[in-house]
């Protein structure tokens, strides 16, 4: 059920053939680890072990917490529900502070972020998919960042966004958010609060996302027959604030809300409700009934049939 999103400049009779096997695929030297450029990356997870020599503070326990949770919904709510999705409105400081926030969980810019979501979108789970688990469940949660052939995003699929000068610049400097964000950390609580409040919590934020790409396609349920790998995982929807309602969100990706029923919590979609309260967020799009009812009937067809989910 490949459909183009909205925003996106696309020919939706464009056919997209299924993706080989993993062994089937050649990979080009651009698809495979650059050792050299992904030191950084695997030297940052020992970074917060030097915490045995400055101790661990309540300050920099604290300090994790609140970067996590607001890092995690300027990913969620900003980069991928507004940016990606374009599933509500924002005024334009508003749509900067939360690109602005989203920079600071460092990983690149809103651009860049959107650009190859919208294309994972498009191309799901197909050879042109950027991080599909038929090349390897180490390939769709990180593999796919620490090769060379996704460090630039094609603009083209972000032209919408690409049009403000200030996002374009955030996206070309993203590095200024995260060295901000370790600044006040370490004014705020010592060497405990750099180490813990955001060298860990920025790792941690890393693999709890990337949980989206890998284990919310291989591992749950799934309430829509999309025909791509995505699924419903509890345990990846309580960690990212609602992203891991996954099936729901590859059926109909346009909604605001991936907790589509009342008991799938999705804590993203209730603070974007409670923010368009008070006029911040305008125009939140919801889930169509028809939607719904669509889970329903395929979920009492597996029932009839004695399958399961």
């Amino acid at each position: 059920m490949n459909q183009s999103l909205p925003g996106l400049v696309v020919d939706a009779n464009e056919p997209v053939a299924d993706a080989p096997p993993p062994a089937a695929r050649r990979r080009r030297p651009d698809d495979r680890l650059n050792v050299v450029s992904s030191i950084s990356f695997f030297a940052l997870h020992l970074i917060p072990f030097l915490a045995i020599f400055t101790g661990v503070t309540r300050t920099a326990l604290i300090l994790a917490f609140v970067t996590f949770t607001t890092r995690m919904f300027c990913i969620t709510g900003g980069y991928h529900r507004y940016f990606a999705h374009k599933t509500y409105r924002l005024n334009r400081l508003a749509q900067f502070t939360l690109a602005f926030g989203g920079t600071m969980a460092a990983q690149k810019g809103p651009l860049w972020w959107a650009a190859h979501h919208r294309n994972h979108h498009r191309f799901a789970d197909t050879d042109r998919d950027v991080h599909s688990p038929k090349l390897g469940f180490w390939w769709s949660h990180v593999g796919w960042i620490l090769c060379d052939k996704y460090n630039q995003a094609d603009r083209s699929q972000i032209r919408d966004f690409a049009s403000y000068p200030e996002l374009r610049f955030i996206d070309r400097h993203d590095f200024i958010g995260p060295w901000t964000l370790g600044v006040i950390c370490f004014l705020i609580g010592g060497w405990s609060g750099l180490l813990i409040g955001f060298f860990a919590s920025t790792v941690l934020l890393w693999h709890v996302t990337f949980t989206v790409n890998s284990v919310a396609h291989v591992f749950g349920r799934r309430a829509y027959e999309t025909d791509d790998t995505s699924r419903n995982n509890l345990l990846v929807a309580l960690a990212t604030g609602g992203e891991g309602w996954h099936n729901n969100h590859h059926r109909y990706p346009w909604s605001a809300r991936q907790g589509f029923r009342w008991w799938q919590i999705d804590t993203t979609y209730y603070v974007l409700r409670a923010l368009s309260w008070v006029g911040i967020v305008r125009d939140l799009r919801p889930v169509p009934a028809t939607v719904i009812e669509e889970a329903r009937a395929a979920r009492a067809r597996r029932r009839a049939s004695g399958t399961s989910p």
